[in-house]
């Protein structure tokens, strides 16, 4: 049974259904799902690795984002199939802890990611004579470094205030994974300073890569529309849609799931915006990349030969 004073080892996850056949269900597609983000990240990672002709810098930014929504997967669905059917849908205080820091790592680390990825889009471009000089194998490290620092660093000061906390009230998350906002709502202790340094650190990190990923599209756009040649503008178009497809994905779901007022806030909305942003784009990142790019499917042929 399900208590209503929190026992000092572990949170309680409710998940999406406590209905048996539904969560067999679940566990099916949500296994399906986490086996195929897998290895779809994976071959587009196998594919630049091995394809000469994918060794620049836009295959280089793909196969670390490949890398990135492994690992992004990888922290709720292991959990989360777990949970959906077993009795015990419990996890350590610790352990729920540690869960939301990869959230918050590998979810700021996307996002600066997919920024790099514009700017790349950017000189690619906007500078295609100064390319390869500016996306140099040196700048490009730079930007994946520098994503993943700025994720960590906004993960640690995030959940490292939540050890002084104390919860002595229910221990249900109404969730099917440890987000920061569910582990707030159920302590007893003033989360006050928490969720302005959650909100400002997210507005501040969210302002800086939308405006990153605004300007350098607002100039590929730009620069597009004064390519005359029809065959060029559609090729050019083509390189980016996938992106801004994927960052309008990504940043839209969960911005609004993080940011938005508490007033509107709802458990099933919740849900459905974390399952898009946490297991589906992690998903559909290899397909809207793939999809239009002949390079990669003949890469993917050449693997599958293996």
């Amino acid at each position: 049974m399900v208590g209503n004073q929190t026992d000092e080892s572990f949170f309680w996850l409710l998940g999406l259904s406590n209905d048996l056949q539904v969560q067999i269900l679940l566990f099916g597609l949500f296994l399906l799902i986490y086996l195929s983000t897998v290895v779809a990240n994976v071959m587009i990672m196998l594919a630049v690795k091995s394809n000469p002709n994918l060794q620049n810098p836009m295959y280089f930014l793909l196969s670390h984002l490949s890398f990135l929504d492994v690992c992004y997967s990888s922290v709720t669905l292991p959990k989360m199939l777990e949970t959906t059917i077993s009795k015990q849908k419990t996890i350590s205080v610790r352990g729920c802890f540690a869960q939301a820091f990869f959230i918050l790592f590998t979810a700021t680390t996307e996002i600066f990611m997919l920024s790099s990825m514009a700017y790349d889009r950017y000189c690619a471009i906007c500078k295609p004579l100064h390319y390869m000089n500016i996306m140099n194998m040196v700048f490009s490290c730079k930007l994946v470094v520098t994503s993943w620092t700025v994720g960590f660093l906004n993960a640690f000061i995030n959940t490292l205030p939540l050890l002084r906390l104390e919860f002595c009230g229910s221990n249900i998350i109404k969730h099917y994974s440890c987000e920061l906002p569910s582990i707030l709502s159920l302590s007893c202790s003033d989360t006050f300073m928490n969720k302005m340094l959650f909100f400002m650190s997210g507005c501040t990190l969210g302002v800086v890569s939308i405006f990153l990923t605004v300007v350098s599209y607002i100039h590929i756009i730009s620069t597009i529309m004064r390519i005359t040649s029809t065959k060029g503008r559609q090729k050019a178009f083509s390189t980016c849609s996938s992106h801004l497809s994927a960052v309008t994905l990504f940043y839209g779901s969960g911005y609004f799931r993080y940011l938005r007022p508490s007033t509107v806030s709802s458990v099933v909305w919740d849900e459905i915006l974390s399952i898009q942003y946490s297991i589906l784009i992690p998903l559909l990142n290899p397909i809207i990349y793939s999809l239009p790019n002949k390079e990669m499917k003949a890469s993917f042929k050449k693997i599958l030969k293996w």
